[in-house]
Formats: structure tokens, sequence, C-alpha cells
């Protein structure tokens, strides 16, 4: 009774104030809540380059016959390391889950709100299917998104940052030779990822009509080329997807090329320890991850983007004239 008497308080007012962006949209759900993400974020991208040193020591007191209780007092070092990043870690990932989770609660319930008493203009079966698409599959993603929409790039970005200055620290010359195999990506990722988008929204789009189509009888006779564009749109952002991942891997093995050309000239003219290229191939395979999750996110950034704006667009067409006009801000519920 009381979950839906909040429903109900709600009412078409909240369904339609719906901002048109979705990082407004995260705002408005929990401002401080990102904040707080933030500081966490920090903390854990700021502990990434101390295993990547302990290494490198780690190594190096071994090929200079150093006595083994360094060694020991090193990998100590270096598991305490690894619990505390890995338990700041843990925790950034479920608060950023229950973030998520939050928004998507609120979204289906403006929705419900919305939907439950649709208007004469509107067909019963249109808003029916409109429904259950959103309700079930459309927000999802969207609250998803919401949980690491600030907190995800600034950890990756902030992890690639850090492991770069490191890189750098080692050996500028091997940082250079992998920096300029990284260059090509910054060409290609964004040309390939556009052409994800489009298609994205076009598959949205199609699903969308889709299901409508089958609550509604009468239009059941272009379900099969619907289907089939369906089927086209996933392949190609399949095969887009997995070529763009496979020229990224390219890349990245030829950065480890670089690494053991440079850095062993470097150790065989005895200007470098070995235990720096142990550290620098090490690095280069953490700058993998985060540059392929900042590649995701981005990707998200504009897919939740579009089904963020089509959602929106949905709550506005189902909504009373009055309410859109309305458009009056609501807290979230919970």
């Amino acid at each position: 009774m009381i979950l839906a008497s909040r429903i109900r308080g709600l009412g078409a007012n909240a369904a339609a104030a719906l901002p048109r962006n979705v990082f407004a949209y995260v705002l408005r759900t929990g401002a401080e809540h990102q904040l707080l993400l933030v500081l966490l974020t920090v903390s854990v991208f700021l502990l990434e380059v101390v295993p990547l040193e302990l290494q490198r020591r780690i190594v190096n007191d071994l090929v200079k016959h150093r006595p083994y209780s360094w060694v020991i007092g090193l990998c100590a070092i270096y598991a305490a390391t690894v619990l505390v990043q890995g338990g700041s870690k843990l925790g950034l990932n479920i608060y950023r889950g229950w973030v998520g989770e939050r928004a998507k609660r609120d979204l289906r319930r403006r929705v419900h709100t919305v939907v439950e008493a649709p208007p004469l203009s509107s067909p019963a079966a249109e808003a029916q299917g409109i429904a259950i698409s959103m309700i079930v599959a459309e927000v999802e993603p969207v609250g998803g998104f919401v949980g690491e929409s600030v907190s995800e790039p600034l950890l990756q970005a902030g992890i690639m940052a850090s492991v770069l200055a490191y890189l750098v620290h080692v050996d500028p010359w091997m940082a250079l030779a992998a920096f300029a195999l990284f260059i090509p990506q910054f060409g290609f990722v964004p040309l390939l990822q556009a052409a994800v988008n489009r298609r994205t929204g076009a598959r949205i789009q199609v699903l969308r009509q889709l299901g409508i189509a089958m609550i509604d009888r009468a239009g059941r006779a272009d379900d099969e080329r619907r289907i089939e564009q369906a089927f086209a749109l996933d392949m190609g952002i399949f095969k887009l997807k997995f070529t763009m991942n496979f020229l990224m891997n390219v890349c990245t093995h030829l950065q480890v090329v670089s690494a053991l050309l440079v850095g062993g000239w470097w150790v065989y003219t005895r200007h470098l320890e070995i235990g720096g290229i142990v550290a620098f191939i090490s690095g280069i395979a953490r700058l993998t991850d985060p540059w392929g999750d900042l590649v995701n996110y981005f990707r998200d950034v504009n897919v939740t983007q579009i089904k963020y704006r089509l959602l929106a667009d949905a709550v506005d067409q189902l909504a009373p004239p009055a309410a859109v006009a309305a458009r009056q801000p609501a807290p979230v519920v919970g």
C-alpha cells in the first residue's frame, strides 16, 4: 500500500519531468552519490602504480643478489597493496551497482505511472507495447549507466594517466615508442564506434516497432521484415565491434614488441635494469584494460543517450498534455 501510494504520488508530472539528457538525469538522481563515487575512484587509481614499482624492485633485488629477506618484505607489501586496492574496487563496484539499481527503480516507477492510465489519444496496443519494452528492457541499460556515468571514465582515465606517468619515469624512450603505437587507435576507434552507434539507434527503433506489432495483430504483416532488419543490424554491430577489438589487440602487442626492442637494447648497453622491462611490459598490459573500458564507456554513452531519449520521448507521448507542459522536476523516490 505504501509503495502504491508513493508511485501514485509521482503522478504524470513526475514521469514528464525526465530531462532530455541522460547526464542531467544522473545529477538529478543523486549528485551527492556521484561525488562520493569520485572520491572512492581517485583512491583506487592512485594505488595502481604501486604494484608496478614493487615488481621492478623485486626483480632487480633478485638480480643484484640482495638478501632474500628484502624480497620477502617487498612481496608482503605487494600482497597488502593488492588487498587494499581490491577491497577498494569491491566497495566501488557495489556502490555503483546500488546507484544504478536505484535509478532503474525510479525509471520503472515513472514509466509505470504514465502507462497505467494512457490517454485516449494513444492506442491501447501501442501504449502497452511501449510500456513492456521500456519497463523490461530499455530501462536496464539506462539505469546501469547512471551508476558508472562519472566514476567509470574517471577510474579508467586515472589508471591510464598514472601508469603512463610511471612508464615515463621508468624510461622516456620506451614510453614514447609505446605511445607512438597507441596513436592509431585515436583514429580508427571513433570511426568504427560512430558506425556502431548509428546501427544501435536503428536497432532500438526496429525492436520497439516489433514489440508493438506483436501486440497489435493488424501490424504483423511487417514482422518478418523487422526481424530481418534486426538481424542485419546486429550482425553489422558484431562485425564492427570485433574488428575494433582486433585492431586494438594488434596495437597492444606491437607496444610490447617495441618495449622488448628498446628496453632490451638499454639492458644490453647497461642503461636500464631488467626489472625496468618487466615493469614496463606489465604497465602496457595495465593500459590495455582501462583503454578498452574507456572505449566501451563512450560506446555506452552514445547508445544510452539514444535509449534514454527514446524513453523520454515515449513518456511524453503517453503522458497527458498538461503534464508534459508542466515539466516540473520531481525528487527521486527512495
